[in-house]
């Protein structure tokens, strides 16, 4: 990045063109034509697209200011300003707006302003260019600040007259109420700033698409991926939240290196969009078929993430860059980038994890923004001329947000939207301000009362607003020097929407990530449904009960014309995702483990599951999948497993097989798993099997020979070594782990796998509640112990302690 200082012959310029802009140019034209300037400069050359055009600097503004005997003006205004007052605020920066709206550019400046919109348009081969006109100011997006929002930005600029009133608009810009207000937090002057303003090539997204992108995730800081977002038309509507846009996280470790480095794709509702017209802009419904498909092709978001990573490269910390398509040319442009200011600013080694405590009835769902816990008093308001009834601590609950809510928004404990997606003005705000927020509820206006104390919690990987004012707890913990043991301390997964901020705690990765929580939450259709849809299509006309399934799969699957396909990407990117967060330590997958009447509570479930006595110890794991009544099902499976290590790169899944009771049994699994591309070894794939069985500790050296590792089962060994139900309350005081029996079981499975060279860990709840069991495992030389999130650090520890003891106990 550039970095040598302007020089005084072009601090007496008004007007430079953005490729003869750098970074240096910061203090005579703003972060955001600085940044074009230094894009076009740098990076142009390796492909990125940026629109050309010029900026005004900040000696025109100057200039204006000083010919108009503004600055003693705007001091008078500001004099005893009282930054937590919005309704004063509000006063004093509406006159000052309406004093540079009145105001006249300096000939000279007008005359400069004119000749570059008539050389840009040459450049273009037009005579009056459509241009973007956007404001710039020179503290805007300075590490540690963000102005992002506060200032004007004017599209679809067209002709001279117009292009003249569109400059004053920016200028007066300067002087919003949030400018005015954040200036005072920051600890900005109130007066003397300066704003250039930047002339820019229209990229015509009216017609096609745009978005934000970030190069790490919003919520949780982790920087393995890059996160896009899209919707149709001008991008305003996103910011503003009246539109869910796509969202695709990209991972960026195999971007480049694999077909497919998209971990993860979420349909955005988009059913609105802003286009231009005559008088200005107009907001139009999207057809439905365009709302059930993506608003941009894998390609093009490959694209964009590739760009992104070069301009992250380039600036050297992580960056929030705003992109368009050109629905006249096919093309894709970036049209700003700055510097990410939320996580980039927080302390690294202090991880801090909201934990609820108290449960309550969900008033409303949505989008989470951050992991905080937030709570108060209701206020449920309709406009933003409202908020003088705001009271500081209370809970803002809103349709969606703009810069004009944003001196009550940092008085919130919380906010509620019922419109917009993770990256709307809303969220953006929140997240600055480091206050729970969750967006998109649909609802939340009607189902929340003004005064009603709610709890808002984005703490579980969603928005959730709960009646009353629930206990929660705030758990901290210093990550600096903590012990690295030999033996692995690795975590149980499921949800995947937890697994970027879990991937933050120090761990040895994933010893079991289990797949039920997918198929149940972001699936929810029993595999053969969709394997069978057109069948089930044929049926519906003379079964009531298949139409109502065949029509809830329709709804379910939008976007997706092979409905298998819609089972197989799902369940690819949820583990992808898990994947994505712990690369490239090893994340070991454990293959469906539904009973009977768990799939049959899937949809269309009833349609393929027998009734089972005692579904537990029935049709469940390994002797499901070379069934021929269920081999179709798991090959959708495999298939997504297939493409999470193969298509996206992430070599670091293994598989492990559940329940399976023989070694024959694990044979014919292996077999199965090769038929459906599957085949262990290839590309390092090891299979691992549950060691959970009784049979598995007793044919532990048989089972050697088939697979490449164990995994111990401890819940379900303790209940078939004791013979027991662990669900009956009745024989519940006989349900321990730490029953000899069960201890016999787990160190002759460890012997025996350290005996043969293969690998062994526990899953199971064990080590988790029993910091002793732990200690059991290490001193029978287990390789893994894998536990709960919130029992990783202490569990580190713990066993650092042991290991350390045994050392000693064993002399020099």
């Amino acid at each position: 990045m550039s970095s040598e200082a302007t020089s005084p012959q072009r601090r007496g310029q008004s007007l430079l063109w953005l490729n003869q802009i750098t970074m240096a140019d910061l203090p005579l034209v703003g972060g955001k034509n600085a940044s074009l300037g230094e894009m076009i400069c740098n990076l142009t050359g390796a492909g990125v697209m940026v629109p050309g055009g010029f900026a005004l600097t900040t000696r025109a503004f100057e200039e204006f200011v000083e010919a108009e005997g503004m600055e003693e003006f705007i001091q008078g205004e500001l004099k005893g300003l009282n930054p937590d007052d919005a309704a004063d605020v509000a006063r004093r920066g509406e006159a000052i707006r309406r004093k540079f709206l009145e105001a006249q550019l300096s000939p000279q400046v007008e005359r400069q302003l004119i000749d570059g919109y008539r050389e840009l348009g040459r450049k273009l081969g037009l005579r009056d260019p459509s241009v973007a006109v956007r404001s710039s100011a020179c503290a805007e997006d300075l590490k540690g600040a963000s102005f992002a929002g506060a200032y004007e930005t004017i599209l679809n600029v067209k002709g001279e007259d117009s292009l003249l009133k569109a400059v004053r608009k920016c200028y007066s810009s300067l002087y919003t109420d949030r400018a005015i207000t954040y200036r005072a937090q920051k600890g900005f002057p109130a007066s003397g700033n300066a704003l250039s303003v930047g002339v820019q090539q229209m990229v015509r997204s009216d017609k096609a698409c745009s978005g934000v992108i970030f190069t790490m995730d919003t919520e949780s800081g982790f920087d393995g991926v890059v996160y896009i977002t899209s919707a149709y038309g001008l991008g305003e509507l996103v910011v503003q939240g009246a539109v869910t846009p796509d969202a695709f996280y990209v991972m960026k470790a195999t971007l480049g290196k694999v077909s497919d480095p998209i971990i993860e794709k979420k349909l955005g509702n988009k059913r609105k969009m802003l286009i231009y017209t005559a008088e200005g802009h107009e907001e139009v419904d999207v057809k439905e078929e365009d709302r059930d498909r993506f608003s941009l092709r894998d390609d093009e978001v490959i694209k964009l993430a590739e760009w992104a990573l070069l301009i992250e490269r380039h600036y050297g910390r992580p960056m929030d860059i705003e992109w368009a398509k050109d629905g006249e040319t096919g093309n894709l442009y970036i049209v700003q980038a700055r510097p990410e200011t939320v996580h980039s600013a927080k302390a690294d080694n202090i991880l801090e994890t909201y934990v609820r405590e108290g449960k309550g009835k969900v008033l409303a769902k949505g989008e989470p923004v951050g992991s905080k816990i937030g709570q108060g008093e209701a206020r449920v308001l309709s406009s933003a001329k409202e908020m003088a009834s705001f009271r500081k601590g209370e809970v803002l609950v809103t349709d969606r947000t703009d810069p004009d809510w944003e001196p009550i928004m940092k008085i919130a404990s919380a906010i509620v939207t019922n419109r917009g997606g993770r990256t709307c003005h809303a969220a953006i705000v929140s997240r600055e301000l480091g206050i729970p927020c969750v967006v998109g509820t649909g609802d939340g206006t009607k189902a929340i009362q003004t005064g009603q104390g709610v709890t808002v919690d984005c703490s579980e990987g969603q928005g959730l607003v709960y009646e009353g004012l629930l206990k929660f707890r705030v758990d901290r913990m210093d990550l600096a020097d903590l012990p690295r043991p030999k033996t692995k301390v690795m975590m149980n997964v499921g949800v995947p929407e937890h697994a970027f901020s879990q991937g933050r705690i120090p761990c040895d990765g994933v010893g079991l990530a289990r797949i039920e929580f997918i198929i149940s939450s972001h699936i929810g259709i029993h595999p053969l449904a969709l394997v069978d849809f057109e069948k089930l299509k044929e049926r519906a006309s003379s079964d009531k009960d298949v139409a109502a399934v065949v029509t809830q799969i329709e709804e379910r699957t939008k976007g997706y014309e092979d409905k298998a396909e819609f089972f197989v990407d799902k369940l690819a990117c949820g583990v992808s995702k898990i994947g994505a967060a712990f690369y490239p330590r090893d994340v070991i997958v454990r293959l469906s483990d539904f009973k009977t009447n768990e799939y049959a509570s899937l949809l269309g479930g009833f349609l393929y599951e027998p009734k089972e006595e005692n579904p537990m110890i029935g049709w469940r794991g390994a002797s499901r999948y070379y069934a021929e009544a269920f081999r179709r099902a798991f090959r959708l499976e495999c298939l997504a497993l297939k493409r999470v290590r193969d298509a996206k790169g992430l070599t670091n899944v293994k598989v492990m097989v559940p329940f399976c009771r023989t070694p024959e049994e694990g044979r014919r699994v292996i077999a199965t798993m090769e038929e459906f591309g599957l085949k262990q070894g290839e590309n390092g794939l090891e299979v691992y099997v549950m060691a959970e069985i009784p049979s598995n500790a007793i044919l532990a050296d048989e089972f050697c020979d088939v697979f490449d590792g164990f995994s111990i089962g401890s819940n379900d060994l303790t209940q078939l070594t004791l013979g027991l139900d662990r669900d009956s309350e009745l024989v519940s005081h006989l349900y321990d782990e730490r029953n000899q029996a069960v201890k016999k079981m787990i160190s002759m499975v460890i012997g025996v796998a350290k005996k043969r060279g293969r690998k062994i860990g526990i899953c199971g709840q064990a080590p988790s509640d029993f910091p002793d069991f732990a200690e059991f495992l290490v001193e029978c030389g287990i390789d893994s112990i894998s536990l709960n999130p919130d029992t990783v650090l202490k569990t580190r520890l713990r066993v650092a302690e042991k290991e350390k003891s045994l050392r000693a106990a064993k002399g020099p």
